[in-house]
């Protein structure tokens, strides 16, 4: 099969422990269940964005303020959404929207979404990783490339989102050579419309692939007139109990 490629065989008997990255779900008062089920103790969330409106939004939401407080006291990383727009978006737009988030919210960190991933971009993508930081040290910074970007960027940041797309695409993929040279923890995928039945399957591609954040859910885009993140999956019990400590009944 095409995702099992040589490069991470040996990466598929390691020991690293999967876990979920939330891309966004709705607002707080839209989906309370699924901002509430991120915080029973033992759920595997490595971290959850918080999308406010398209970023933080144009003044202090206390819904969002609320969940994303309950999200840290249960020990869950809560990133603010920062959209690039492929690296379009004015530099100034986006270190304000940052600004807002810490702000406002406290994050952890951020999701620079639709980030850029050719060469070319990559010395402004480090610029704005460079400020990030320099606002908030410890902060944990994600590119959301959605695609296999120039090797240089697995430096500029902590994690890489290197596949954001539908399963039809996803279970035929192939992981680029160079992403073996780090560990399974610098990357992640983000799977729409993957099948109960395939869930297994998704999680061996993963793990092969060397992705040990991951968001597979059985919501689709319905061709582009839908956010598939913004609720959890149907199976969402099963994914839980199967990459985490199973203490959801």
């Amino acid at each position: 099969m095409p995702y099992l490629t040589s490069t991470r065989a040996d990466g598929a008997c390691t020991d690293v422990r999967t876990g979920l990255g939330i891309p966004g779900y709705a607002h707080p008062l839209l989906a309370p269940a699924e901002w509430g089920e991120l915080t029973r103790p033992g759920t595997p969330v490595h971290w959850a964005v918080l999308d406010v409106a398209d970023g933080p939004g144009v003044r202090p939401d206390p819904h969002c303020l609320q969940a994303a407080g309950r999200l840290r006291n249960a020990g869950v990383r809560v990133l603010g959404r920062l959209d690039t727009t492929y690296g379009a978006r004015p530099f100034a737009d986006v270190i304000s929207d940052a600004q807002r988030y810490l702000d406002w919210y406290r994050v952890d960190g951020f999701l620079l979404d639709r980030c850029p991933g050719e060469r070319a971009a990559l010395p402004g993508v480090r610029r704005m990783v460079t400020v990030l930081r320099g606002m908030a040290e410890a902060s944990h910074l994600v590119l959301g490339h959605g695609i296999h970007p120039y090797p240089g960027y697995a430096e500029a940041a902590d994690q890489l989102v290197t596949f954001s797309g539908p399963w039809t695409d996803y279970r035929w993929s192939q992981v680029a050579e160079w992403t073996a040279e780090y560990p399974p923890e610098r990357f992640c995928h983000l799977v729409h419309g993957v099948p109960g039945v395939h869930l297994d399957e998704a999680l061996r591609i993963a793990r092969w692939q060397g992705a040990a954040t991951i968001w597979f859910t059985d919501r689709t885009d319905r061709g582009g007139e839908a956010d598939p993140w913004e609720a959890m999956p149907g199976y969402w019990d099963e994914i839980v109990s199967r990459i985490g400590t199973g203490v959801s009944e």
